[in-house]
């Protein structure tokens, strides 16, 4: 049975500094794989005694031994290759200047062979020392064919982007049923991608590819499902979350849930949706009103993005406007998303995001107890 959660986080937290100067060391050649492990173990203990001193209901290992939230796929598989021209380039909108565009180069260039599982090592080391319930996330394998999808390189092996993320659904698919069978108490599903259907211009992009949004759209569905499936009846918390990007506090999608959030919060699996809702980029709570009787919404209201601490007193309004919606028994609150999707982190210090977590998990205390 599912879990309410009330105080929850996305996953990703700030790398600490004796991190990122590990894995920077590691990739130089500087230091073994055994220190860069000593190190990530190190800052990972620190994390989940400050999370369970905070009171946060679930735990995380703040996504230090990543180097994105998505990037273990790319890493677990042979068959990804560097191109010299980025797949797809997005607009990244926000703090640190003039919108900025960044692509990736790291391709499918062959057939996918899995070497490894995703998040084994993560979740043993969890396992062995979290003393509380923990999440464990996964991509959605909507993440990949849009990025990793390259004409004239990958459809050498994969003819569409819809034969490539079949395969990745029986990867993401394998590796959430081990982290049934590893006792993972919540097993969390982010799939950003869903707001290219409620942005006019990626739905554009999306046309300019030659494909169907709507139909996408329907396709997704089914793929986060076929994954998703693996976690129902069995005594885990599954939930998917969705944001429109995030990396060093920019975004790159605005749009209500409005268009899809019949369809989507209806059709999956899931057992709690974690959605941003820290900006007017993310509209109304009006569309919570399709979500099911056996389902919850986390409210995503404190922003990972922005430093400045929210107002308790705005919260608990929000809090009451999303009641309104959907009962307050079947709310839970969290930040809009996590604190570093990307190794680098968003663009505020450690302090600010305890404070930020701090003030979730007050705040939940207030409202349910």
């Amino acid at each position: 049975m599912a879990q309410a959660y009330r105080a929850d986080h996305i996953g990703s937290l700030l790398r600490p500094s004796e991190v990122k100067e590990a894995r920077a060391s590691f990739k130089a050649g500087g230091i073994s794989r055994e220190q860069l492990v000593e190190a990530e173990n190190e800052a990972i203990l620190n994390a989940i005694g400050r999370q369970k001193q905070i009171g946060l209901d679930i735990l995380s290992d703040g996504e230090f031994r990543r180097s994105s939230f998505q990037n273990d796929l790319s890493e677990s598989v042979e068959g990804y290759v560097e191109s010299e021209k980025p797949s797809v380039v997005r607009i990244w909108q926000g703090p640190g200047g003039r919108p900025r565009e960044q692509g990736t180069n790291l391709v499918v260039g062959g057939k996918l062979k899995q070497h490894r599982r995703l998040t084994a090592e993560q979740t043993a080391f969890l396992n062995s020392h979290a003393a509380g319930p923990f999440k464990m996330t996964v991509p959605s394998p909507n993440q990949f064919p849009t990025i990793s999808y390259q004409p004239g390189v990958t459809d050498r092996f994969y003819p569409t982007r819809s034969d490539l993320l079949w395969d990745i659904v029986d990867i993401i698919k394998a590796e959430i049923k081990a982290l049934v069978e590893d006792g993972v108490a919540y097993i969390q599903m982010d799939a950003p991608r869903y707001s290219y259907y409620v942005d006019p211009q990626w739905r554009r992009h999306l046309q300019d590819l030659g494909e169907d949004p709507d139909r996408l759209f329907e396709e997704a569905l089914t793929a986060d499902n076929a994954c998703l499936d693996g976690a129902s009846g069995v005594g885990v918390t599954s939930a998917l979350h969705i944001c429109r990007g995030n990396n060093q506090s920019k975004w790159y999608a605005q749009g209500g849930y409005e268009p899809i959030a019949e369809k989507l919060l209806n059709t999956l699996t899931a057992d709690r949706f974690l959605l941003e809702y820290d900006t007017e980029r993310a509209g109304t709570f009006e569309p919570l009103r399709f979500i099911p009787d056996d389902k919850m919404v986390v409210l995503g209201l404190v922003s990972s993005k922005d430093p400045t601490l929210e107002s308790q007193d705005v919260l608990l309004r929000r809090i009451d406007e999303a009641a309104r919606y959907v009962p307050l028994e079947r709310l839970a609150l969290s930040p809009q998303c996590g604190f570093a999707s990307t190794e680098a982190g968003n663009l505020l210090t450690e302090e600010e995001q305890w404070r930020k977590l701090e003030l979730v998990a007050d705040t939940a205390r207030k409202v349910w107890g």
